[in-house]
């Protein structure tokens, strides 16, 4: 995955980790729900990181079937990586019910920790440290509601609105801002009233990967130009850049 930093951790990053690492104690998958944006993927990859393990993400749609889905549970299994499937309720709901049967298959023979076993018809080989997890995005259209059968096989966790204060203000400082805990407060005082007041097309985006990219840009600036004062170089380009764009 490269060195691609590390996550904030806030209370919530927290909770997410503890019902994965528990789910997976019970030889069960997670499954984080919430809105786009609020770092659902973002967190089961950085624990897999924390973890030293492989995980792969998967955008799941409309056209997956079982064997696309089993053929992807059968190289985890394998190699023992991780599998993140994003957006899971988006796959059709009868060909949830195979994949549920899949993932059970893969249960049993974790539980009685085998080495081999039969899967889709072929014996393959086991690594116990493979996870499986799914995203979801609950009330968008043309998502499905999952099937019970799937649900019992995760362990749910609610993944709301993201710490953007205490997010921003870690952010600011490992960039080397000294005013982080001001300045954070202005940004996202900033993006609130944006996301409140301004137009609410699609393409206006005031959610936390805007935020985190104008801050990186920010420290970029600050590396740049040291002598400037940092509420100018925070409050002035990238917010010009942000409007313009």
């Amino acid at each position: 995955m490269g060195l691609n930093g590390r996550l904030v951790i806030t209370p919530l990053t927290d909770r997410i980790y503890l019902t994965l690492t528990q789910a997976l104690s019970m030889f069960l998958g997670g499954a984080p729900a919430g809105p786009a944006g609020t770092g659902k993927t973002e967190t089961t990859k950085d624990l897999a990181k924390a973890l030293g393990l492989l995980c792969v993400v998967t955008n799941c749609g409309e056209g997956m079937d079982f064997k696309a889905v089993g053929k992807i549970f059968s190289g985890l299994a394998q190699c023992g990586a991780w599998g993140c499937f994003d957006e899971f309720n988006r796959i059709d709901a009868s060909v949830l019910s195979v994949i549920s049967s899949q993932i059970q298959t893969i249960r049993n023979a974790l539980m009685n920790q085998l080495k081999t076993f039969q899967f889709e018809g072929q014996e393959i080989a086991l690594d116990s440290r493979m996870g499986i997890f799914i995203t979801m995005n609950p009330g968008y259209a043309g998502r499905t509601e999952l099937p019970e059968s799937v649900k019992a096989l995760f362990r749910p966790v609610v993944v709301i609105v993201p710490d953007l204060q205490q997010i921003c203000e870690i952010m600011l400082f490992s960039e080397g801002f000294l005013m982080a805990k001001m300045l954070a407060k202005k940004m996202t005082v900033l993006y609130k009233l944006a996301k409140e007041q301004l137009s609410k097309q699609h393409h206006y985006d005031f959610g936390l990967r805007a935020l985190k990219s104008v801050l990186v840009m920010a420290g970029e600036l600050k590396r740049g130009s040291a002598d400037l004062s940092e509420v100018v170089l925070l409050l002035s380009y990238p917010g010009q850049i942000i409007f313009f764009h």
